[in-house]
């Protein structure tokens, strides 16, 4: 089962609310997360059900990227908002580098995540299971 971690900044959170409305038909059937006030506005306008973490700015980022780290986590879908200083700002670059190191797909823009969703809807995400089934053991 696939792992998805939706997160947005205050002026994205509408954004990607209406983009998992318009793919929730994708979204079941996965494992999703995400940092507070995202989750809950998702879970509100649909009838998906998400695992929801710390708000950004609290540790929520950090949360997600200690999934990421450990190999948890198959796509980051961060709607972030590029005209806005985040007070968080190093939690944000820490998370998409840890994206980078991992090889985790993430999308920080509305046109990404369309590519990857539509990715995903293709089953183009079979290579992450194939990740996870090698996985090795943390002992």
């Amino acid at each position: 089962m696939l792992n998805i971690a939706f997160i947005a900044h205050d002026r994205k959170k509408e954004d990607i609310v209406n983009f998992v409305i318009a793919y929730e038909h994708v979204f079941k059937g996965k494992k999703l997360y995400s940092t507070g006030t995202t989750g809950m506005r998702i879970m509100e306008a649909t009838d998906l059900q998400i695992h929801r973490f710390l708000s950004g700015p609290l540790g929520g980022d950090q949360q997600i990227g200690a999934l990421i780290a450990q190999n948890e986590m198959d796509l980051v879908l961060f709607f972030r908002d590029p005209l806005m200083a985040q007070p968080h700002e190093p939690d944000i670059t820490a998370l998409l580098r840890l994206c980078d190191v991992h090889g985790i797909p993430v999308a920080t823009n509305l046109a990404t995540a369309e590519i990857l969703v539509r990715a995903l809807d293709r089953g183009d995400f079979g290579w992450r299971e194939l990740v996870e089934s090698n996985k090795p053991g943390l002992g």
